[in-house]
């Protein structure tokens, strides 16, 4: 693995006379060359012979580094090739990807998305463990088999028991996302989620503790679009790159992402000797949801500034870099001073003590983020279980308009008001003179950048697609200014 590609590996084995051994070359780490070990006693309980020879194995490319227990099966298969009990024509034309028990079971590995991908496009058939079966069965154009045992696979190959193909199984997929209408009252808070949804919109959650701010981004995965088949198999394969677990049920669900404050830099971006990918790209078209968003490391919180523009995150190592796509939709929370109760009798914090709790969030990256909304208490008659809120809304009637949103934004330029570059700015976020004239003056009395010029813009966009408007009019721009404030006792972001 490469970031979220798969590069071919050719194992060569090459048996010669000499004392007995067994040695790998091409740039192996630990975990592969101990495979040696796993394949001898794999063969001898499979009940093949292991070769009495010199045997030397080479994985080439030598100058890609190796890991992990994925090159059990192919060095196993290649040994039974070079001394006879395999025929080498068997082999041609196939993949073979697995690790290997010391009993002869093929075991899953990280990474077989991926693997099923670049298989299907060099027209390979792909043999590999059958506890990663279904997750192979989702890339329709590869042909691929499972097998429970190398010597499952060795009768395939000798054409005695043929293996069963997969076939990747239409489901109606039913999303599992909590629903909107569990939020009691924050009509302005929920306006804001719905606009976020539909412009894919970074957004700031800011108010007292128990006023719902968690439940309110944890809703918001139910109210996008649903993925299409390329996000979809986009997300799966970091996923399936991150972790062997990976849940093939859920692989069409938006994801969300809860980092706890405490994770590090590498835990959100990625990292390690052999780069994996972190918290920002397994939210790859999803929610990355940052709760008490100061609490971060500031430096932790730094690393988003280029992700956020960008929509990928490149990973630098001594001996490798590795690229992973990280498009997702920022939603951080917070509290409006360290005790959370700004502007009340409890609150005894000093207006140093606010601004320097809200200082550990740098200007930088509030500038990128679009969208500033205060969520106050909540009304305590909302809060009875038999009370009724009249503008409560499931999740399914505002997600209807978001869709309806978001094809505007795609049959109109292909891509959400988020992405608009400056000149498609320029064509699809055009002003009237005096909406020009207004948009200036909030810029300039708010002390914001030509960065939020350009986030204002877009913002506006969604207002007016959310409305079926086709100009984006005063009232629009002026809604869309409202969300890049945050005022309370005088301090403005």
């Amino acid at each position: 693995m490469t970031g979220v590609e798969a590069q071919a590996v050719t194992v060569e084995v090459h048996l010669s006379n000499g004392l007995p051994s067994l040695s790998i070359v091409g740039m192996a780490e630990t975990a592969v060359k101990e495979s040696k070990d796993r394949v001898r006693s794999a063969l001898l309980n499979s009940h093949f012979t292991f070769p009495q020879q010199r045997i030397t194995i080479n994985l080439a490319p030598a100058d890609l580094p190796k890991e992990g227990g994925r090159f059990d099966l192919p060095i196993a298969l290649g040994i039974l090739a070079a001394s006879g009990q395999l025929p080498l024509s068997a082999l041609s034309d196939k993949e073979f990807i697995g690790e290997l028990s010391l009993t002869g079971e093929c075991r899953p590995v990280r990474g077989v998305l991926p693997t099923a991908l670049a298989a299907g496009k060099d027209k390979k058939i792909l043999i590999l463990p059958a506890d990663n079966a279904a997750e192979a069965s989702l890339i329709e154009q590869a042909e691929s088999f499972g097998a429970d045992s190398l010597l499952a696979v060795c009768s395939h190959l000798h054409g005695q028991v043929r293996l069963t193909g997969l076939i990747a199984e239409q489901k109606d997929y039913q999303p599992d996302y909590p629903d909107l209408i569990d939020v009691r009252g924050q009509g302005h808070a929920r306006r804001a989620l719905e606009i976020a949804a539909a412009g894919n919109h970074s957004l700031l959650l800011s108010g007292p503790p128990g006023t719902g701010k968690t439940m309110l981004a944890s809703r918001l995965p139910g109210i996008l679009a649903e993925m299409t088949e390329q996000e979809a198999v986009e997300a799966a394969t970091i996923h399936s790159v991150a972790s062997k677990g990976f849940d093939v049920a859920q692989w069409q669900q938006r994801p969300f992402r809860a980092p706890h404050h405490t994770a590090s830099a590498v835990a959100l971006v990625g990292g390690g000797s052999q780069p994996r990918p972190g918290e920002i790209s397994l939210a790859h078209h999803g929610v990355l949801f940052l709760d008490e968003l100061p609490e971060f490391d500031r430096r932790v919180l730094e690393v988003l500034r280029e992700p956020i523009e960008s929509g990928k995150i490149t990973v630098s190592r001594a001996a490798n870099q590795a690229e992973f796509p990280a498009q997702f939709q920022l939603v951080a929370a917070m509290n409006p001073c360290p005790c959370g109760y700004l502007g009340e009798s409890r609150c005894h914090c000093t207006e140093e003590q606010v601004r320097r709790y809200r200082g550990k969030v740098s200007g930088p990256l509030m500038d990128r983020i679009d969208m500033l909304v205060e969520v106050p208490p909540v009304d305590k008659t909302l809060l009875r279980g038999s009370s009724l809120d009249s503008s409560a809304e499931t999740s399914e009637q505002v997600r209807s308009r978001v869709v309806r949103a978001r094809n505007k934004q795609i049959a109109r330029q292909g891509k959400a008001n988020n992405v608009l570059q400056h000149k498609e700015i320029e064509v699809y976020c055009s002003l009237k003179d005096s909406d020009y004239q207004l948009l200036e003056k909030a810029i300039t009395r708010l002390g914001l950048s030509a960065r939020a010029y350009h986030r204002i813009l877009k913002v506006a966009r969604t207002i007016a697609d959310l409305a079926g408007s086709r100009d984006i009019r005063t009232e629009h721009l002026s809604e869309a200014i409202g969300y890049r404030r945050m005022d309370q006792k005088g301090l403005t972001y």
